[in-house]
């Protein structure tokens, strides 16, 4: 199959003209998402979208049929509160305005454990499957770890238990937090309506249940007014009778004070204050008795006036006028008759006489005047003495009646309460004999004909709605963390580089016999034919068509050396003189895949200076030049250092038209940068859907460091069917209306 040419050539050796890496790419998280790119991700990730909305709803339906279908019945009352209300009973059975937040302490009160606890005796709940757990038969689950937990509660020490109560009922406590948990109370908006729905597998169970509930509420609350209306009026008889006993022993202390005080009632009272108001009149006229009595004792005595004198003593003052009378005759006598005359002396007897009966009398009228004086004051006296003591006896009165008042007001104030207590007592039995329930029945519940859940209609729908997100959820998610290049735009958005190809992947139906190379020489207008094509028009297209193209990748197994040998068998079919370098001293594969055994290389042109020519075989099928990697030694790394592979490529360029290197692996031996720095451009080959970004973007650095020129990158490997339907630009290029297969 491959033939070695007869003779070597020389030719000079040039220097390799300058490299320049690729322009740094950009950032590919800056562009908008566009629809187009939303429904392209979609349309790449519609199997997951399909398996979601076609698993989530078949899990939907499974799950559907699996649950046990539970029904809802509903019940209506009214609530409204009477306005009939003793003062009493305000305090017990007060009614506050209906408010929202009254109407919600009216629906707890119907969820309360007092009308579940009759809810579950009336409708004999405690024997309920569904409501006891411990009588639902157990799995197998259940019973290995009851019998687990048996087991270490026979291994543990025992604790004192405690006394058994309803407490410690955990079955009867289950099943009264089931049934709590069954009920629904909802208050009717801008209304006092409330709603009262039951859940339950059987739907009599769920109609019983709400009619037992509104039951056992309206007659709580009748029986909870008429205890308020029974301890009203118990409050009242006690206080009735504390108040008959209060008012008893008032009555008795005041009796008693009185008796005590010397107090009189009736016709008798007042009699001090009397009494007093007759001797200050009385002491009056005796004060005004003496005061006349002591005028004329002066008159009398001559201290006043001849006026008051002739007023209180008219004897004295005639015995004195005729005292005068005798006085004024003996001087006109004397004077006449002289004084030792009979008429004179008789005349001086006269006067001598009339001097003594004026003494006389006056004596006699002071005497008697002074007698009323003492009289007089002797009245006034006593009499200012009994009303000092009336008086005193009038104030001790006074001070006793302040205390006698103050128990009179204390009993007259039990006496009316305790007439009020006895009129309410009349209206509290009046109370009892018209009060009525709170809340009515508006409508009974009913057995429902349909379940309330499971409701498949619209569960199916919410499953499919969650499919749908879930999938859409999946599809970002995958293609969020798929990093890994599968298209010409990823290419370009994450390195920066032209993508010339995309290689498809040929299935082993496809190729029988042949090997990918062979395959292009085969099968000429095939899709893989063609992409080799597009990625030699790639290469040629610019200014500078390159004669020394090294082919690398990232790691093994992108499919570099297919790349190399399906190049040059296209290049050399279409009548380039082509030489095929295989430069991967460590795992060489040309002998293998062009079937023939080994021959003088690379290595032994490197190790032993051996012409190039020696080492060239030809290819009969396409008539390419293939150089092989020889017999490889420890030290041909080191010789990639030398001069020897510029001079040795020089040499060759000067013949081929083209000349390809097949690169090892960048990132795993180093002599893959030396290569693709004396090469005039660097194709990189990325896996489709197996090189991750970083991967490249750390192989192109690599590649930019050892100042290599690339030019472009080749997809490899790429599924042909799955990316016809990603929705990609490039796309289109693998429709099978484009290409006919050779036979």
């Amino acid at each position: 199959m491959l033939d070695r040419p007869a003779g070597p050539s020389t030719a000079l050796p040039v220097p390799i003209r300058g490299r320049s890496g690729p322009e740094p790419p950009e950032p590919a998280g800056n562009d908008p998402i566009s629809p187009r790119l939303v429904l392209a991700a979609l349309r790449r990730r519609r199997l997951t979208l399909i398996l979601n909305l076609l698993l989530w709803p078949l899990l939907g339906f499974i799950a559907i049929e699996q649950i046990t279908p539970r029904y809802t019945a509903v019940g209506t009352l009214i609530y409204e509160p009477s306005e009939y209300k003793l003062r009493e009973l305000q305090s017990i059975l007060q009614s506050d305005p209906t408010t929202d937040s009254v109407m919600a302490s009216q629906a707890e009160i119907v969820r309360g454990l007092r009308v579940v606890e009759e809810v579950v005796k009336r409708g004999n709940l405690y024997n309920n499957p569904e409501f006891d757990v411990a009588l639902r038969p157990h799995g197998w689950l259940r019973r290995g770890f009851d019998a687990v937990v048996s087991r270490l509660r026979h291994r543990l020490p025992q604790r004192s238990r405690a006394l058994p109560g309803p407490a410690q009922d955990s079955s009867r406590n289950a099943t009264l937090m089931a049934v709590q948990a069954a009920f629904d109370v909802r208050t009717v908006k801008f209304s006092r309506v409330l709603e009262i729905d039951f859940t339950a597998e059987d739907p009599q169970v769920a109609a019983t249940a709400v009619n037992n509930a509104m039951d056992a509420y309206i007659r709580n609350q009748f029986a909870a007014k008429h205890r308020a209306v029974d301890h009203a009026t118990a409050f009242l008889n006690d206080r009735a009778a504390e108040l008959r006993k209060d008012v008893r022993s008032g009555e008795d202390r005041i009796a008693a004070y009185r008796a005590k005080a010397g107090l009189t009632q009736g016709m008798h009272a007042g009699m001090d204050a009397e009494e007093i108001s007759h001797l200050g009149e009385d002491l009056v006229h005796a004060r005004s008795a003496l005061g006349e009595a002591e005028a004329k004792l002066d008159a009398a005595s001559g201290r006043v006036g001849a006026a008051a004198q002739a007023a209180i003593a008219p004897s004295v003052v005639q015995l004195r006028a005729a005292q005068d009378q005798i006085s004024a005759q003996i001087q006109a006598e004397q004077g006449r008759l002289g004084p030792n005359h009979p008429e004179a002396i008789a005349l001086r007897r006269q006067y001598a006489d009339a001097q003594r009966a004026v003494a006389a009398e006056t004596a006699r009228v002071v005497a008697a005047t002074a007698e009323d004086v003492r009289a007089a004051r002797e009245r006034v006296e006593a009499l200012e003495q009994d009303l000092e003591k009336g008086q005193a006896a009038e104030d001790r009165s006074a001070q006793a009646q302040v205390a006698l008042n103050a128990m009179q007001r204390d009993v007259e104030a039990s006496r009316q309460e305790l007439q009020a207590v006895l009129d309410r007592i009349q209206q509290t039995a009046q109370q009892a004999e018209l009060e009525s329930a709170e809340a009515h029945e508006i409508s009974l519940a009913l057995p429902p004909d349909t379940p309330s859940f499971p409701r498949p209609v619209p569960l199916m729908a919410a499953v499919t709605a969650f499919g749908l997100g879930f999938g859409l959820l999946m599809a970002y998610l995958l293609e969020l963390a798929d990093d890994t290049l599968r298209s010409g735009e990823a290419v370009r958005a994450a390195l920066g580089l032209p993508c010339f190809a995309l290689l498809p992947e040929l299935s082993r139906r496809e190729l029988g016999r042949l090997s990918a190379d062979e395959y292009v020489a085969r099968h000429t207008l095939s899709l893989f034919a063609e992409q080799v094509r597009a990625l030699r028009a790639g290469l040629r297209i610019g200014r500078d068509h390159p004669h020394v193209i090294a082919v690398t990748a990232a790691r093994t197994g992108e499919g570099k050396t297919t790349v190399a040998l399906a190049l040059a068998r296209s290049a050399a079919l279409s009548g380039e003189h082509v030489l095929l370098m295989e430069c991967d001293l460590r795992r060489p594969t040309f002998a293998a895949r062009l079937r023939v055994g080994p021959t003088i290389g690379l290595a032994e042109c490197l190790r032993q200076g051996l012409p190039p020519h020696q080492a060239i075989v030809t290819d009969l099928a396409t008539r390419m030049d293939v150089m092989q990697a020889g017999r490889v030694g420890v030290d041909l790394p080191d010789r990639f250092l030398s001069h020897t592979i510029a001079s040795i490529l020089f040499e060759l360029r000067q013949e081929y038209d083209l000349i390809l290197l097949d690169c090892p692996p960048l990132q795993a031996i180093a002599e893959a940068r030396i290569l693709a720095g004396v090469a005039d451009a660097t194709l990189l080959c990325a896996r489709w859907g197996g090189t991750r970004r970083p991967a490249a973007q750390h192989t192109l650095a690599l590649l930019e460091e050892a100042h290599a020129h690339v030019v472009g990158c080749v997809l490899t490997r790429v599924d042909a069917a799955a990316h016809v339907r990603s929705g990609y630009a490039d796309a289109d290029v693998y429709h099978r209306r484009r290409y006919k297969t050779q036979g």
